[in-house]
């Protein structure tokens, strides 16, 4: 559990207004979905976002600043620390075609109708937040088909959305969990996250690492992509690493210049949305994050709004910033391994742990 000690709006003086007027665009994205405006707990600020003369000043009237520390145990004593880590994703753009060639051969999946999902908790209580995911094999639900052995697979052929020239680029799109596919003479087709095999993500960094081909201060997108440019023989090993994947669905109610879903269920905001571990924080939670990293240089105090997870995405202090759509966006995201320190801004009248997930 989080540790919360109260600190105060003077303290983020330097947060450009620039930055606050996103993250009130990203909160009011939450506040569109109608459980999240008429609950008790969000109800009174989303409906208090007209009435304030700045964005700084609608989160600092109707807010109060928290300071986050995270419990360590270590060989029973306990300690708290204030710094955690943050990641960067973005949305890939990414030319496709909508039938299979042979430049085309990868495909972006819609979920197999083979592919059960089992949500534990309608059978165990205690083991809320617990999925199962498998196929039948007679009458035994086994494990679903790792990534290798979805690859094989030429009977999904008819549930890929789309094709890609490219294996990293299919990998990398699973990875951020939406993308934009343009297809030439038919415009975009925006997919987003559908489900999961149920395998366990293994970032294939860390088989670069172990294979000695980068260094863990190499590790990027940037380096993978590089890496697999000058090793096609072996991309196939590199894929094999992680044997989790993921399924998309088209998304139909995307607008031009909005950004994609999160798990929330709203557009995500450029700048100003994060995704969070969806076991301990509530969506919509507001934060203040303060990042540092030295290789590359990024620093910024900036204001954000919980409105995603990711699977990689575990702790108290762990965050994945969204930075946008486009290879601009994606050279930030891939470079980015960021500490980071956070503040939760609360509904006045409330406290810090209601903003914990039950």
């Amino acid at each position: 559990m989080p540790r919360f000690e109260p600190a105060s709006f003077s303290d983020f003086q330097h947060v450009s207004a620039k930055d606050w007027e996103n993250a009130k665009q990203s909160f009011q994205s939450s506040c569109a979905l109608p459980g999240f405006r008429q609950s008790s707990l969000w109800g009174r600020s989303c409906a208090s976002l007209e009435n304030q003369s700045s964005a700084r000043n609608f989160f600092s009237n109707g807010f109060t600043v928290w300071k986050i520390l995270d419990e360590k145990l270590t060989d029973g004593a306990s300690s708290f620390s204030a710094t955690g880590l943050l990641t960067g994703y973005y949305e890939p753009v990414l030319k496709a075609s909508l039938k299979r060639t042979a430049q085309y051969s990868w495909p972006v999946l819609s979920t197999p109708p083979d592919l059960i999902d089992v949500d534990l908790v309608t059978l165990y209580p205690e083991l809320k937040g617990k999925r199962v995911r498998g196929k039948l094999s007679g009458r035994r639900l086994i494990p679903y088909d790792d990534r290798h052995s979805i690859d094989e697979r030429r009977d999904l052929y008819p549930y890929a959305i789309a094709w890609l020239s490219d294996p990293i680029d299919q990998l990398f799109l699973q990875i951020q969990g939406s993308g934009q596919l343009q297809i030439p003479g038919r415009g975009v087709i925006r997919v987003t996250y559908a489900n999961q095999n149920g395998h366990p993500y293994k970032a294939v960094a860390q088989w670069l690492i172990r294979k000695g081909y980068i260094t863990p201060k190499e590790a990027s997108m940037q380096a993978i992509r590089a890496w697999a440019k000058d090793n096609p023989g072996e991309i196939r090993s590199l894929l094999d690493y992680n044997p989790s994947y993921v399924f998309f669905r088209q998304d139909l109610t995307a607008r031009p210049g909005q950004g994609p879903r999160g798990a929330q269920g709203v557009p995500l905001t450029p700048l100003a949305s994060v995704a969070v571990d969806r076991s301990i924080w509530k969506f919509g939670s507001p934060f203040i994050l303060q990042v540092r990293q030295s290789s590359p240089d990024i620093h910024f105090v900036r204001p954000v709004i919980a409105q995603d997870t990711g699977g990689a995405i575990r702790g108290i202090l762990r965050f994945d910033y969204f930075w946008g759509s486009g290879d601009e966006a994606g050279d930030m995201a891939g470079r980015q391994k960021s500490q980071v320190s956070a503040w939760i801004l609360v509904p006045r009248g409330h406290r810090p742990e209601e903003l914990l997930r039950p």
